[in-house]
């Protein structure tokens, strides 16, 4: 696929944009070009990636050493809590978001998203949830500390603070479809001339797929945390055992979301990351068609594995068992895009600029991820470390290397097209082997924490799990510290530092954002190119 080349690129007007651009802070309230809003979603998720890292970081403090050192339990819950809901609402989807508005419509050939207007409302809706979020804190009885999850029956005995835990994912959901229904019909409707679905960038069928996903899903959160609501506000007990309602159903409601989920924080990078390699190997994509089958297997696997997150709730052997299989299954298309990487990569002209660096990178630990959840499908194993810090390696390991180190890859990669300015490739490799060593040294130890039996989410532990927490400690700090680099970096971009980055900054890539100038003009294709 990758050799996609444009019949004529209309250059881009650089006159006549300044007389429709508006300026100013109207520009970024009223937004509607997608630029303008893919970059307030990548800020607004960068911000919200630092408030989840300080809650990270105290978790980490605390737990340097055995007994209650800072924090009581009861706020230190909150904090594992917030962590999670922040991180995955606020930081990882938002940032994937950011991608899809920037790069779609440039890879596609289109001018714009599909619904402006739409855009900018579910852009707006997002600082109203993070504030929702973060306020919840300062309510009596602090924020939600039920876990991410917010199982019940713990989360019918919270404080006020879990009504703003629900209303804000209420609000971030609706933000999500409509992002995803946006993001739909611009793929399905807007392409260039010639632009057939399979000549597509993976990026765009990856987004695609997970616009599905996400309207599929986001709806049966809203059902689950409603039913919370009315559980405990307006005497219904559809989870309170006491009542005659089952907690256990709340699990299976949540994790029918909670499972394509993880999925909807992947495929995204998995699509970026096929942008990625074959820019650097100098090679087209191995395995393109198959590619897209693997995507859209993974997401119809997705709905028929949740029951995994519940092999310890006792259900019954024959249901453990197909769940066991049929997340096992779900480890071949995935493997499918791994080994087409490696393929791609195999004999090309390799170089290992900071993109390329993150790229492997994420191969190579997400791969370690895959494998620990394949551990982790085997219902007796999964008994055995359910609730353990091997979990917490195992979701690390697919979440931080995989849908971080995917989207620094892609930040990278298309920073020169944003900003117009080459970054500074010593100090991109210097976050790329900082983050890489810290994360091992942060989330590796896990693993053996969790197979000795140290359980997640409590403030103290026995004085054997010690030594691993104080590497781990040490490890979330410069992991954490790193993260200033690419702050510092970026800033450095945006503020017109750097080379003068040229149309096509890499020697290999291929696709339409590589034909229109940087930084991509305010309007592009306003006349729609041909695709050959």
């Amino acid at each position: 696929m990758s050799s996609v080349t444009a019949d004529h690129v209309p250059a881009s007007h650089g006159h006549d944009d300044h007389d429709h651009r508006p300026h100013g802070w109207r520009r970024w309230l009223f937004a509607t070009n997608h630029k303008d809003i893919g970059t307030m979603y990548l800020i607004f998720s960068f911000s919200m990636l630092l408030e989840g890292g300080v809650l990270a970081l105290l978790i980490r403090t605390e737990l340097f050493s055995p007994g209650l050192q800072f924090f009581q339990p009861e706020l230190f819950n909150q904090f594992t809590t917030m962590h999670g809901l922040i991180m995955i609402f606020g930081a990882i989807m938002p940032a994937f978001v950011g991608f899809a508005n920037w790069m779609i419509p440039l890879q596609i050939g289109a001018s714009d998203m599909a619904f402006a207007r739409m855009n900018n409302f579910s852009f707006w809706l997002l600082p109203i949830g993070a504030i929702l979020m973060t306020a919840s804190f300062f309510v009596p009885g602090g924020a939600n500390a039920a876990g991410w999850t917010m199982y019940a029956p713990l989360s019918l005995q919270m404080g006020p603070g879990m009504d703003f835990t629900i209303f804000a994912v209420h609000i971030l959901g609706a933000s999500s479809i409509m992002g995803a229904i946006n993001i739909v019909v611009t793929v399905l409707n807007m392409r260039a001339p010639g632009m057939t679905l399979m000549k597509m960038p993976l990026f765009c069928w990856t987004w695609l797929i997970t616009a599905y996903l996400l309207i599929a899903v986001m709806p049966v959160l809203a059902a689950a945390v409603t039913m919370l609501l009315t559980d405990r506000h307006f005497g219904t007990s559809f989870f309170n055992a006491a009542a005659g309602g089952d907690p256990v159903l709340y699990q299976h409601v949540f994790w029918f979301f909670g499972h394509p989920e993880v999925y909807i924080m992947i495929l995204p990078a998995f699509g970026i990351v096929s942008a990625v390699v074959p820019a650097f190997a100098r090679k087209q994509l191995f395995g393109y068609a198959s590619m897209v089958y693997a995507t859209a297997a993974i997401a119809i696997l997705s709905f028929l594995v949740w029951a995994h997150h519940m092999f310890a709730t006792g259900m019954p052997v024959t249901g453990q068992l197909y769940f066991m299989y049929a997340t096992m299954l779900i480890s071949i298309p995935t493997g499918v895009k791994v080994f087409n990487w490696v393929a791609t990569m195999w004999r090309g002209s390799m170089t290992f600029e900071t993109p390329m660096l993150f790229a492997i990178g994420f191969i190579f630990v997400f791969t370690i991820g895959g494998f620990t959840g394949l551990i982790l499908a085997v219902a007796p194993i999964d008994i055995a470390v359910h609730d353990t810090y091997y979990v917490i390696a195992h979701f690390h390991y697919v979440m931080v290397a995989g849908s971080l180190f995917g989207m620094f890859a892609g930040a990278y990669y298309w920073m020169p097209k944003w900003t117009g300015r080459m970054y500074n490739e010593k100090l991109g490799k210097l976050h790329f082997w900082s983050s890489m060593i810290s994360f091992n040294i942060t989330f590796f130890p896990m693993h053996f924490l969790g197979l000795a039996g140290m359980p997640r989410r409590y403030a103290d532990y026995a004085a054997q799990f010690t030594d691993f927490n104080q590497i781990a400690t040490i490890g979330a700090f410069w992991f954490g510290l790193s993260q200033l680099i690419f702050l510092f970096l970026t800033l450095r971009c945006y503020a017109g530092h750097g080379e003068p980055a040229p149309a096509k900054p890499w020697e290999g890539a291929t696709g339409l954002e590589w034909t229109v100038p940087s930084p991509a003009p305010f309007h592009t294709f306003v006349v729609p190119p041909v695709v050959k």
